[in-house]
């Protein structure tokens, strides 16, 4: 289990991954008067940004709507420094309404009931479908997404890259942070000592390897975690369904004022677009991807298969699978039909990295001295973008917040990833295979 006690500070710290986990840590260590002695290192293997992270892209949500007191808790206070201090110029508050097709999505009247509690949100409960067609101008004559759920004007949604690429800056500006740019190949675990004292990284242009070493090694590797640690039964990277639709400016005009649309029943949503484009992806089940690789921490060779990305980076021509592009533009036509038909100016799968809970793991390692994790996003971790470095750094310092404790530590035994539960929120098709939906694309064609 986590460590309840406090720690010494660590002389130097090796962070892998400069995602929301990593990039956010990085900022709050540097801020923290605690670490003003410490040296400070990030790697990551693309250079920023990551064109195949999952927080590069044009647009993510950001809400205080949870059916997990806790996270709507923590998610308001970053919605504050949304709104004033952190990236403020990338943030929209033009709501959000969340649907559902009926009463058996449960997720829908919790995260309800949760912001209604927190008594600081505009809320307005829908009870029809038509009442969603008027609050989401959604085209005359369609269907509709959902005949239940509630707008929530109080949240909105935040230029991703652009937040990402001003957390860096910010970064930059302290000049505490030695960056890397190398692919992380395995962690340097002594198995006599059990300790981590760092990692060895292989330089992208060379077949040339070295080490980074340091006191505390920070694993904030996002989908890409389970392939430098065994995550069996603990957690999974998944892949999601973007698809991006050219539009005009009178369009844009016409739908950037609107709430973000999400029906949690088919975990199909659209958010207002921006620079002419149009955004409509899918927080599913998702595709998994199963790999077989060295054990991450076995001396011995031995091989395991994990779920790890499969990206544009791997392969240029990679888009969504034609089940997933269905589902697309069947959401479409039951929103906006005259968008229905027109070509995507792109697709992109998304990588998660789900837990079976769906809560973040941030916790010491239970086995290994000096490895802390950060990881578990599941879709969820940007908009804690603000908070979320803050809130990591006092797990490391042994202060996990009351309200997040026996969520974010490490769990005590791995359950089959077919027996996960998950938290609730996601919708659509289970059990996908991204290599065999691709197969089934190419014999369309």
């Amino acid at each position: 289990m986590a460590s309840p006690q406090p720690v010494d500070i660590p002389s130097s710290i090796l962070i892998i991954g400069s995602g929301v986990f990593g990039l956010a840590t990085v900022y709050s260590l540097c801020k923290n008067p605690l670490f003003k002695d410490t040296r400070i290192t990030l790697v990551d293997r693309q250079p920023f940004p990551t064109p195949d992270g999952s927080s590069i892209d044009s647009s993510r949500i950001v809400r205080a709507d949870y059916a997990s007191p806790p996270y709507a808790r923590l998610a308001t206070l970053a919605q504050t420094h949304w709104r004033t201090t952190f990236a403020p110029s990338y943030y929209h508050e033009t709501g959000l309404c969340i649907t559902a097709s009926g009463p058996e999505q449960k997720y829908v009247p919790s995260s309800l009931a949760n912001v209604q509690a927190l008594g600081t949100d505009r809320v307005e409960v829908l009870t029809s479908s038509d009442d969603i067609r008027r609050i989401c101008g959604l085209e005359g004559g369609a269907p509709g997404s959902g005949n239940t759920g509630y707008v929530n004007w109080s949240s909105g949604w935040a230029d991703a890259e652009g937040s990402m690429r001003w957390l860096r800056g910010e970064v930059e500006k302290l000049k505490r942070v030695e960056f890397v740019t190398a692919t992380v190949s395995q962690l340097l675990i002594d198995h006599t000592t059990q300790t981590v004292s760092g990692a060895r990284i292989k330089n992208n242009s060379s077949t040339s390897t070295t080490t980074l070493t340091a006191d505390l090694t920070i694993l904030a590797a996002g989908a890409w975690t389970p392939s430098l640690l065994d995550l069996r039964g603990i957690a999974t990277a998944t892949g999601q369904v973007l698809v991006y639709l050219p539009i005009s400016a009178t369009e844009q005009t016409a739908l950037q004022s609107h709430p973000t649309l999400l029906n949690l029943s088919t975990g199909l949503f659209m958010i207002p677009p921006s620079n002419r484009l149009l955004k409509v992806a899918r927080h599913g089940h998702g595709y998994t991807n199963p790999t077989t690789i060295p054990h991450p921490e076995s001396p011995s060779g031995d091989a395991i298969t994990v779920s790890l990305p499969y990206t544009h980076i791997d392969n240029p021509s990679q888009s969504v699978p034609l089940e997933g592009q269905r589902s697309t533009r069947t959401f479409l036509e039951q929103i906006h039909p005259s968008l229905a038909t027109r070509p995507f100016a792109k697709s992109r799968i998304c990588w998660y990295t789900d837990t079976r809970s769906g809560d973040f793991l941030i916790s010491y390692h239970p086995q290994y001295k000096g490895l802390f994790v950060a990881t578990g996003g599941a879709g969820h971790a940007f908009k804690f973008l603000p908070v979320i470095g803050d809130s990591i750094v006092e797990c490391v310092l042994g202060r996990t917040p009351e309200d997040f404790k026996g969520k974010w530590e490490w769990p005590a035994e791995r359950v089959p990833e077919e027996s996960w539960e998950g938290d609730g929120s996601r919708g659509g098709p289970v059990g996908m295979v991204l290599s065999e939906e691709i197969a089934k694309t190419t014999s369309k064609l």
